[in-house]
């Protein structure tokens, strides 16, 4: 068991079909999620207290080169961005308000 109140931390192995390297990566995920006021690429890996009591989800990775896969770890408040604050989100693109109203950063 983690020691935590709160939080979902997420590791995620994919094989890498073609040669990339980790600046590669991040600015191909930084350019798809550009348009994410909740997603934010990091540099290092992310952790579970930078995300406590917001909507975002903080993202990162790395290349295993022994197995050749991307390792991407991603974290979020469970409470926050659970299903209530993706419900709240989720109504906000469907009345065409900002993403961010009603939602804490």
């Amino acid at each position: 068991m983690v020691p935590i109140t709160r939080g979902i931390y997420t590791t995620i192995h994919a094989d890498l079909k073609v040669e990339a390297t980790e600046s590669d990566l991040i600015e191909l995920y930084e350019s798809f999620y550009q348009h994410a006021p909740f997603v934010r690429i990091k540099r290092q890996i992310p952790q579970i207290r930078d995300v406590l009591y917001t909507n975002y989800c903080d993202i990162g990775l790395t290349i295993d080169r022994h197995s050749n896969q991307l390792v991407l770890i991603s974290v979020i408040d469970n409470l926050m961005k659970g299903a209530a604050g993706q419900a709240v989100q989720n109504m906000n693109i469907m009345f065409g308000l900002p993403q961010e109203t009603g939602l804490q950063f």
